[in-house]
C-alpha cells in the first residue's frame, strides 16, 4: 500500500529526513537511498508517495519513495515505466536463442546458460531491491553487471522493467547497456562461419 505525504524536514548533507503523512500519524523516517529517482533531489515541502518498511528496531521508515511532480516523467521513461519494449526485448532474445539451439547453431548448453543466468540474474536484483528497502547490506553492482555480462541481461532488464530497481541511473545503465552489446557480440561471433573454432576454443560446441 502506498502513502502520501509532504517532506517536512530534510538534512541534505546527511541524506535523510522526515515525512509528515497527509492521513495524520507521526512523521515517518526517509533516507535518501529509499528514493526510486536520483534524478531529483528532495527538498522541504515536496509531495511524495511512499510505501512503509520497518528497521532492525521495529520503526517506522519511508520505502520506494517516489515525487508526485515527477511520476509523469517516470511513466513517460521507457525502461521505467509501463512500455512493453523491455520484456519483449528480453523474451525475444532468447527467443531467439532457443530456436538457435533448436536448429543446430548454437550448442543447448549456451542457451541453458542463459536461461539460468536471467532467472539467477533477476532473484538478485530482486533481493537487492528488498535489501534496499530495509535497509540492509546491499548487492555490489559490479556484480550485477557480471551476471548481464555472462548472459543474465534479458533477466537484468525485465527487474529494471517490472521492480523499477536500478532503472535510474544513468552511469549504472551506461555500463549494463556496455555489457549488452559485449555480450550479444560475442554470440553474434559465435553464429558466424568461425564461431566453431571459437565454439570448440571454448568448449561449448
Amino acid at each position: 500500500m502506498r502513502y502520501q505525504g509532504k517532506i517536512t524536514a530534510w538534512k541534505d548533507d546527511q541524506g535523510y529526513g522526515f515525512i509528515t503523512p497527509n492521513i495524520g500519524g507521526d512523521k515517518v523516517f526517509v533516507h535518501i537511498k529509499s528514493f526510486v529517482s536520483r534524478r531529483q533531489r528532495p527538498a522541504l515541502e515536496q509531495i511524495v508517495t511512499y510505501e512503509l518498511s520497518r528497521d532492525e528496531r521495529g520503526r517506522a521508515r519511508a520505502a520506494a519513495v517516489d515525487f508526485v511532480d515527477g511520476r509523469k516523467s517516470a511513466r513517460n521513461s521507457w525502461s521505467t515505466g509501463p512500455s512493453p519494449l523491455p520484456p519483449i526485448l528480453a523474451s525475444g532474445f532468447l527467443t531467439f536463442v532457443a530456436l538457435s539451439a533448436w536448429a543446430g547453431k548454437l550448442p543447448g548448453l549456451l542457451a541453458a546458460l542463459y536461461f539460468a543466468a536471467s532467472l539467477l540474474t533477476f532473484g538478485v536484483y530482486a533481493h537487492d531491491k528488498s535489501a534496499a528497502r530495509a535497509q540492509r547490506w546491499r548487492i555490489r553492482e559490479s556484480t550485477l553487471h557480471l551476471l548481464a555480462l555472462i548472459g543474465g541481461w534479458p533477466g537484468a532488464l525485465l527487474a529494471q522493467h517490472r521492480l523499477r530497481h536500478k532503472s535510474g541511473k544513468s552511469a549504472f545503465l551506461a555500463t549494463f547497456w556496455t555489457s549488452v552489446l559485449l555480450n550479444s557480440g560475442m554470440l553474434i561471433l559465435l553464429l558466424t562461419p568461425g564461431g566453431k573454432t571459437l565454439r570448440a576454443a571454448l568448449g561449448i560446441g
